[in-house]
């Protein structure tokens, strides 16, 4: 969450509604492991609200439903939430049974860390909050008294395991997971929501369509692309390939690894080690795999003299890069080791810079359009001022820039304060799918710091030496995190063009099979991507797989179609087209690919 949209959440009524949630939650819990229960975060997230819990066994499902009972009796005694300061000494005494709310309370005392384990500079005010028979240590901001929470608008959701303070070295906690709305409607809807997600996730529909698969013996956060996954992947590719051509890009394609001094000139190894795999040692020399392509586009650039006439360049690569992320985080195509970046990097004249800029933006939101999204958003991410490079004035302008670019495409923004990696200002843009949640995909990534450190120059007009401008831009991101968004905002029924089989032929009986099959010939010499279903089963046994398996189009075929070099055409929503000859099909297919429907 966005920090200027996360401020807005936590003053709202809702977040103390959660928050409040949270403290009801736990005094059940306590209520139900009497002396045995250790409490340690409850803080309200985006959706609901979550609490940690140290306990004497696993949770089951019928403890949530216990559980959710007593909150509902407990919400119905109208307490009101009290809220007292005291001591780091009096905090201490009053939760000695409880060693995870003594370490907070000695992050507080020094000034360290929150109750949440969050960095905190100076002293802080220790401060608890009471209703009914439960005291925790909290910040607030709470409802009046839980009369303000509706009891018909909670549900408690799943219970996962939480490191304490997310270290894997630390104690192993149960983290109840909940929500809470203002109303029993609003939770329905969330409720759907859920469940819609679930349906369209797209590692469920992955394993199911056999899009891709992870294997033990290959290595964690390492995706394997079947067949039919790497046919839509293909897809998706050549047609952004074809467009980068039309916009003036050029192509260019560099190594996995390079030598540790270029990783050391580019500041990668000062602001990005933590984020980089082991080096290896090649010929008694450190090399790195490349978390990221920049630098090698760079030397490109720099392999011979560059004329002001030359600018603006554009490369562009799908790169495979490599980031070590803990095993922990790593979440289907949305959270990996490996992936492919449709990399772009502008060189360019400082005059050039805010056409580029907008270039870029224009150029990210016509792709993405074209795959099925239409609604988006940006976030302009600023600089951190406790990791950045160069001097912070030289940060202003390029700042200055993007917003403008922004405001010039009439796309709504939010300012991210602090969120911009450590070589410029960046813009994320965002796409929402069809239930409404955020993907953060294209990237447009100013850098002044780049073409500095490794010694960037054109000549100028003057015959001088002069620094280009740099501007890194990707458009999906990462070809992994954007198929994963791509199966769930369609569900897996990728739109005709993109699907992997567009039709699958289905023979009523097996006299049906030979003409199917010729059928298919002439589809595929039309350039469709069929299949046919020669198994001997009933045809509406054939017709139910085809739909599991997402197929736009089922052809079926019994004697009618064979006498009359016919198909009958049914789609994958279930409607029924009627019988057509082999052409129209086709010419119907052909429209169906062109609009990209």
């Amino acid at each position: 969450m966005a920090a200027e949209k996360r401020e807005r959440y936590e003053e709202s009524e809702i977040y103390r509604i959660r928050h409040s949630a949270a403290h009801v939650m736990a005094q059940a819990v306590m209520e139900m492991f009497p002396g045995e229960a250790k409490i340690a975060i409850g803080p309200p997230i985006e959706d609901g609200f979550y609490y940690d819990f140290d306990l004497p066994r696993p949770l089951t499902p019928e403890d949530l439903e216990v559980i959710e009972n007593r909150m509902r009796e407990i919400i119905a005694g109208d307490y009101r939430y009290e809220r007292d300061v005291l001591s780091a000494d009096r905090a201490r005494e009053l939760f000695a049974d409880q060693p995870y709310k003594i370490e907070l309370i000695e992050g507080l005392e020094s000034g360290g860390t929150d109750e949440y384990g969050e960095p905190i500079e100076g002293p802080v005010e220790i401060s608890i909050f009471t209703h009914d028979t439960f005291t925790d240590l909290c910040r607030g901001p709470h409802v009046e008294d839980t009369s303000k929470i509706n009891p018909d608008a909670v549900k408690l959701l799943n219970v996962a395991g939480a490191y304490w303070r997310g270290d894997e070295r630390r104690p192993m906690l149960q983290r109840i997971y909940g929500t809470a709305w203002k109303t029993a409607e609003e939770l329905e809807q969330y409720l759907w929501r859920l469940d819609e997600a679930r349906r369209r996730d797209h590692r469920r529909l992955g394993k199911e369509l056999d899009l891709y698969s992870i294997s033990d013996a290959v290595g964690p956060g390492l995706i394997l692309w079947h067949p039919k996954g790497g046919m839509v992947r293909k897809i998706a590719e050549d047609y952004c390939r074809a467009q980068h051509l039309e916009a003036g890009y050029e192509f260019v394609y560099s190594p996995h690894i390079g030598k540790a001094n270029l990783w050391e000139k580019s500041g990668h190894l000062d602001w990005y080690q933590e984020g980089m795999f082991a080096p290896l040692d090649i010929e008694g020399q450190q090399y790195y795999i490349k978390p990221m392509n920049c630098p090698f586009h760079v030397e490109i650039y720099k392999s011979r003299t560059r004329s002001y006439r030359d600018l603006p360049l554009r490369y562009a690569e799908w790169g495979t890069v490599y980031r070590y992320e803990r095993s922990g985080v790593l979440h289907g195509l949305l959270r990996v080791r490996g992936f492919t970046q449709d990399d772009a990097h502008h060189f360019c004249r400082p005059d050039q810079m805010p056409e580029e800029i907008d270039m870029a933006l224009q150029f990210s939101l016509s792709i993405l359009r074209a795959f099925g999204f239409e609604d988006f958003y940006a976030y302009l991410s600023t600089r951190n001022p406790e990791k950045f490079a160069g001097e912070p004035e030289e940060w202003d302008a390029p700042t200055e820039a993007l917003r403008a670019s922004l405001e010039r495409a009439k796309l709504p923004y939010q300012i991210d304060e602090g969120q911009a990696v450590f070589y410029g200002p960046k813009i994320d843009l965002k796409l929402k799918d069809a239930l409404n949640r955020e993907w953060q995909l294209s990237t447009i990534q100013f850098d002044f710091i780049l073409p500095e450190r490794l010694d960037l120059t054109y000549v100028g007009e003057d015959g001088k030496e002069h620094r280009p401008y740099m501007i890194h831009r990707a458009l999906v991101g990462s070809m992994e995190r954007f198929m994963g968004a791509l199966i769930e905002h369609h569900a897996g029924a990728f739109p005709v063009w993109l699907s992997p089989v567009q039709a699958i032929l289905i023979p009523i009986a097996d006299r049906h099979v030979d003409y199917a099959n010729s059928v298919g010939d002439q589809l595929k010499k039309a350039g469709l991507r069929i299949d046919v279903d020669e198994r001997s089963e009933r045809m509406n046994a054939k017709i139910r797989d085809a739909q599991l398996q997402k197929v736009p189009y089922m052809l079926i075929i019994g004697d009618q179609e064979v006498e009359t070099g016919a198909v009958a055409v049914r789609l994958r929503s279930g409607e029924d087209l009627g019988a057509m000859p082999i052409e129209d099909f086709l010419r119907h297919a052909e429209e169906d690919i062109q609009a990209k429907r």
